[in-house]
């Protein structure tokens, strides 16, 4: 049995890692810097929630309209780079925000974080995990179909375009980095509205929130999943959750260490990822039948496996 705290925690980071898969598996961009969306929705969620009273609902759509707008900046600095440097380059943004976040101590309360967050919906009472959950799910299952249909319509395809031949996709006139920037900004406020539903449920905003590791257990959870199957991240969030609750339940500290180990076997045995791995094993069973564009991992290889994000090690 899923107690219902989890289950939020379980919808939230699924909802963070297919935004994340969204630019990572179909657009071909690792960013190490979305812990500055996740925690800064999570952050504007919980300041408007407490000095205005508005509903969580409106509060936690500011925080992903914050998170967008805080987008276009990296991303406008950041999409003309490729591999690496594109994946240092969020990461050094993100340390901003941390730092920012760190010693804005009288607007979010610095290392204490920003407490007694409140959930507030027209008089209703949401003290109750059980209730919040599913008043806050609705919102959570509206990110997951705008992430779905993202990906299953034009513009997804010319993202995945993109992710395998970019040259290709110049050649036939796409403006490659607008739609990148466009990619980024939409996977930044999937990601915000992830981190407000998280921030509201909890009851407060932790420094945690963003911190590099953030962006590093969104990563491990669409690896796990499989890179560019979308729904993969929702299992990788699933089993990293619920692993980390049972480890803390049972009073265990070396909780790296396990999901470490895990990761890295995982990665061995399935490269592909979870999702990943079986639904090949689906489709070669079947002939390859049954299999849309959006549902191939990167970089469509004959043998189906996947390619490496776009430009790594490549120079910029």
């Amino acid at each position: 049995m899923i107690y219902p705290p989890v289950a939020m925690d379980i919808a939230c980071w699924a909802l963070f890692a297919c935004a994340l898969d969204l630019l990572l598996g179909f657009t071909g961009l690792l960013s190490f810097g979305h812990a500055a969306f996740w925690g800064g929705g999570a952050y504007v969620a919980g300041l408007v929630a407490v000095h205005s009273g508005l509903p969580f609902p409106v509060a936690v759509l500011a925080g992903a309209a914050f998170a967008a707008v805080l987008a276009v900046p990296i991303g406008y600095l950041s999409v003309r780079l490729r591999g690496i440097y594109f994946a240092m380059v969020t990461l050094a943004f993100a340390q901003m925000v941390y730092f920012l976040v760190n010693q804005w101590r009288d607007l979010t309360g610095g290392e204490n974080g920003l407490q007694g967050v409140p959930r507030e919906l027209f008089g209703l009472d949401l003290s109750d995990s059980f209730v919040y959950y599913y008043v806050a799910l609705p919102l959570v299952l509206a990110g997951f179909v705008a992430v779905w249909r993202i990906v299953r319509s034009p513009f997804g395809r010319v993202l995945m375009s993109i992710r395998d031949n970019t040259a290709r996709a110049q050649a036939l006139g796409y403006p490659v980095d607008r739609y990148k920037l466009l990619a980024f900004v939409l996977s930044a406020c999937l990601s915000g509205l992830a981190g407000g539903l998280f921030a509201i449920g909890h009851g407060f905003a932790s420094l945690e929130s963003v911190y590099w590791t953030t962006s590093g257990q969104a990563v491990m959870m669409v690896v796990l999943g499989g890179i560019g199957t979308l729904w993969g991240g929702v299992l990788g969030a699933a089993l990293v959750v619920e692993l980390n609750d049972y480890l803390v339940t049972a009073g265990f500290e070396g909780i790296g260490i396990v999901t470490g180990t895990i990761f890295v076997l995982i990665v061995l045995v399935f490269r592909r990822g979870i999702w990943g791995t079986a639904r090949h094993l689906l489709e070669t069973r079947s002939g390859g039948r049954g299999a849309s564009p959006g549902d191939r991992p990167p970089g469509g290889a004959p043998d189906g496996s996947p390619a490496p994000t776009e430009g790594v090690g490549s120079p910029v």
